[in-house]
Parts: structure tokens; C-alpha cells; sequence
């Protein structure tokens, strides 16, 4: 299906594309988008197509809306486009100069020394050390003796993924750190998210709200960070033929120079790894888990696959091929809640033109996939969960429609690693539980923190399988 942009007012009748009327600069719909980004940006969509402009504050705004218009901009025009300083700003403060804000030559060369770390084959032998921490945590979450139990998915998504991370990147599980670290992520992206509409960031040491909180949610993770590298720096290495991605990070060498990461580079690059590999995998097993548990005979059939492909063994990243209706539920997943639904605004550097308008410098612009994944001439019955949409012989998704890890150049480096980790903790859940909603239980709003939160906990009922058969033993 190929989306007709024709639709929009042509250039040549009117001066300016359409969008919403701008009074007092704007201010009004800055709180509109506070209050509900997600909402407002349905809104735009629905009133004004594909492409419309606005004021918003002292920047002028455009919204791309279709897959052509986002890869017009991310793909051809990338060299055009930088992120938008408001948003790197905020993310530098706890990200520092990573491969996620940085820009320019800076950013090139970090790519190109990351990416050996996060190919499809290496994110593959990355996938024992995701079996050892999921298994801790969910082995133990319906008591011994008690046939079932009714859990916070947030806070075992959580603790799954950050035991995953920590493993991953240290080799160490996360004992006491989970929680600690789990409820700084939440602090920061909650933080994060408010201060992105502030002109400027108030020094953090100010008596001012959510400062303590911030400050003591930064340390919290620093600390964690920098003792996992100083430890490793001792000569704390892990046992065994698996390299975590501390030790990948401390041996790549740039192929152009043969130049090392710098210290604070590495440490930088482990609190970006740490942050999205946490907080953006916990928000796609979240809402994924909810649809399953909505959505029952998706579920039994994913759990039947599970059971004949495995057969009660231990998931490995090859068998995650074997999975092809496990796989399309999560796509469907992260096309209706996916955990970046709001990717950074980018600014043009130079004039540019898209779906054939004329786009000046130092203009905004802002892609919402939460508003392409729910196009109805993308995706028909968008609203519903569909995972047939995403199996062989299903007609295609439109190029570019889905993008819950982004489009071009920046499309996120962690993506193969992400994927990985859902498909193995989606399997391994369905060997030992049936998933269901506790009665009574409300259906979760969507709230946008940076990633894709719930606005209330998200219980759910855990049954034991009568029939399991899942390997106990030591995994290897």
C-alpha cells in the first residue's frame, strides 16, 4: 500500500500547509502537548493530513505524518537534519556525549566503532546471559506450593530487563541494584519528560521540585556504572567463553585511527546502553504481555508454538526464527505501544523540501510513530491486535509504516539486541505461565515519559502450566 500525499494542498494554491491556528505564540498548544503528547498528536493528524506546520513558542514546527514523508527527511535528507539542542540537552545531562546525542564527526566515528557490538551475530552470543537472568527472576514469581499469582508486570519487566542488562553488560546479576536502579530510570524519564518543555534546565542543585529526586536518581546510577568499570579495570573479568559488552567496549578500537574509547566514552556508552536497554525492552514486554492476556487464543496459540518448537528446552537465538507467531505478536506489540512513540524532533541546517514543500532552516521537525502505527490506510483495523499482519503472506506493511526503533542513518543501534531479549523473555514466560486479567482490573492508559509507561500498574494473573516441562537445570 503506497500513501498518496497528493491529498495535501498543493504549493502552488495556498502559501502554507495546514495546521492549527497559532494564538499567544503557541503557548496553548505547548500545554495541550504537555498534558497528552500522544493525544494532541492523533489530533493533528486527524485535522490537518499528513504534513502540517505550527508555532510553538519561538520555533516553527512541522509534523511528518507518512512513512514518505519521514523517510524523504530521515533518509534523504539526513545530512540536513540535526537533533533538536532542547532534546539533547535534557539527554546529555544523563547520557553524557554518546552515540545517542552526539552529532557530526563525533557521532560517526562511535557508530562505526559500536556497531561490531551490536550485530545480529554478535547480539546472538549475548543470549545466554539473558537466559541466566530471566530465569532467576521469573522461576520465582508464583510461590512454591501455590498453583498461581497475581503480579505487577511493571515491576517484573523490570527487575527481568535490568537483571538482563546488568548480566549483559557486567557479567554480575543484579542483587540489590534492580529495584534501586529500576526506580532511578522512572525518576529520570519522568523528569526528563517535564524539563524537554522548559526553555533551559535549573541547576540541579537547587531547592527546587524533583531536583533531590533527580540528583539522587543520576547518582544512583553513576555510581552503579562506575563501580562495574572500575571492578572490571581491577581485574574482575567474567568466567567462561562469553564476552559481555563491557569487555567488547573496552576492546574495540576505531578501524580508521585504531584509536580506543576514551574512560568517560565508555562510561557514557554503558549508561546509554543501560538506560535504553532497560527501560525501552521493559515497555514493549509490558504492553505486549497485557494484549496476550487480553487477547487469549493469541496467547494459546503462542504459548503451542512455544511447546513444539522447544519442547520444554531452553530458548536459544536460534530458535527465535522457528517462532514466527510469538515474533508477530510482538510486532503487533510495538506497533500499538511502542516504547519510543515520540522519536527527538530534528532541525534542519538547511533548507530542505518534503512532499513538496519548501522547508526552511532552522525549522523543527517531529515524527510521532504512536500516529503512523495507528494510520488506518497503513495499518486497516488499526486499533485492533492483529499479529497475522506481521506472518509470511500477509500483505505488506508499507516501507517505513513501522518503525518502533526509528528510520535512516540514527535508527537505534540496539535494535537486533532488543528484539532478541523480548522474543526470549516472551518464550520463556509461555513455557511456564498462562497469563490472565484478574477481574476487575482496569484497562492501562498509555503515558509518554520518554518511553511508553502505564498511567496505573499493570497486574496480572500468573497460572502455572499443568503441562510444563521447562529445563531447570544450569543453563550453558
Amino acid at each position: 500500500m503506497s500513501r498518496n500525499i497528493t491529498s495535501l494542498p498543493s504549493p502552488r494554491n495556498t502559501l502554507r500547509p495546514p495546521g492549527p491556528a497559532t494564538r499567544w505564540w503557541g503557548l496553548p498548544l505547548l500545554r495541550e502537548m504537555q498534558r497528552d503528547y500522544l493525544a494532541f498528536e492523533a489530533r493533528m493528524h486527524r485535522e490537518h493530513g499528513d504534513l502540517c506546520t505550527m508555532r510553538l513558542g519561538y520555533e516553527q514546527a512541522w509534523n511528518l505524518m507518512s512513512p514518505e514523508l519521514v523517510r524523504e527527511a530521515l533518509v534523504g535528507e539526513h545530512a540536513h537534519l540535526i537533533r533538536w539542542e532542547r532534546g539533547i540537552a535534557v539527554f546529555s545531562q544523563i547520557l553524557g556525549q554518546s552515540v545517542l546525542v552526539t552529532e557530526g564527526e563525533t557521532w560517526q566515528r562511535q557508530r562505526r566503532m559500536l556497531m561490531p557490538a551490536f550485530t545480529p551475530r554478535r547480539v546472538a552470543g549475548y543470549a545466554t546471559l539473558m537466559r541466566q537472568a530471566a530465569q532467576r527472576v521469573l522461576d520465582r514469581q508464583v510461590p512454591p506450593g501455590r498453583a498461581q499469582a497475581t503480579v505487577a508486570m511493571d515491576a517484573l519487566w523490570s527487575e527481568a530487563t535490568m537483571d538482563v542488562i546488568l548480566q549483559v553488560l557486567f557479567s554480575h546479576p543484579a542483587e540489590g541494584d534492580a529495584r534501586r536502579a529500576s526506580g532511578a530510570n522512572r525518576t529520570l524519564g519522568e523528569t526528563g519528560f517535564r524539563e524537554m518543555f522548559w526553555p533551559m534546565t535549573l541547576p540541579d542543585w537547587l531547592p527546587l521540585p524533583g531536583k533531590r529526586a533527580k540528583r539522587e536518581a543520576l547518582h544512583t546510577l553513576r555510581s552503579l556504572i562506575r563501580r562495574h568499570i572500575e571492578a572490571r579495570r581491577a581485574g574482575d573479568a567474567p568466567g567462561g567463553d562469553v564476552q559481555d559488552l563491557l569487555g567488547m567496549l573496552l576492546s574495540l578500537r576505531d578501524e580508521d585511527s585504531g584509536a580506543a574509547l576514551t574512560p568517560q566514552e565508555v562510561f557514557d556508552q554503558c549508561m546509554v546502553t543501560f538506560q535504553a536497554g532497560h527501560d525501552t525492552t521493559t515497555s514493549g514486554l509490558l504492553w505486549w504481555n497485557w494484549l496476550m492476556a487480553t487477547h487469549p487464543e493469541a496467547a494459546q496459540r503462542a504459548a503451542d508454538e512455544v511447546d513444539a518448537v522447544l519442547g520444554g528446552t531452553v530458548p536459544t537465538a536460534d530458535d527465535m526464527a522457528r517462532l514466527p507467531w510469538l515474533q508477530a505478536t510482538l510486532k503487533e506489540a510495538l506497533r500499538l505501544y511502542p516504547p519510543a512513540p515520540a522519536l527527538m524532533s530534528r532541525r534542519t541546517t538547511a533548507p530542505v523540501t518534503l512532499g513538496g514543500w519548501a522547508i526552511p532552516k532552522g525549522n523543527i521537525l517531529r515524527i510521532t510513530p504512536w500516529t503512523l502505527h495507528r494510520d488506518e490506510q497503513l495499518f486497516p483495523q488499526a486499533e485492533k491486535f492483529l499479529p497475522e499482519r506481521f506472518l509470511d503472506g500477509a500483505p505488506p506493511v508499507p516501507k517505513g509504516a513501522w518503525m518502533p526503533f526509528g528510520v535512516g542513518p540514527r535508527v537505534c543501534i540496539g535494535q537486533h539486541f532488543a528484539q532478541l531479549e523480548m522474543a526470549l523473555l516472551g518464550a520463556m514466560l509461555l513455557q511456564r505461565y498462562d497469563v490472565s486479567v484478574p477481574p476487575g482490573a482496569i484497562a492501562p492508559q498509555p503515558l509518554l515519559h520518554v518511553t511508553l509507561k502505564s498511567a496505573q500498574p499493570i497486574r496480572l494473573t500468573l497460572q502455572r502450566r499443568s503441562h510444563r516441562n521447562v529445563s531447570q537445570g544450569p543453563l550453558s
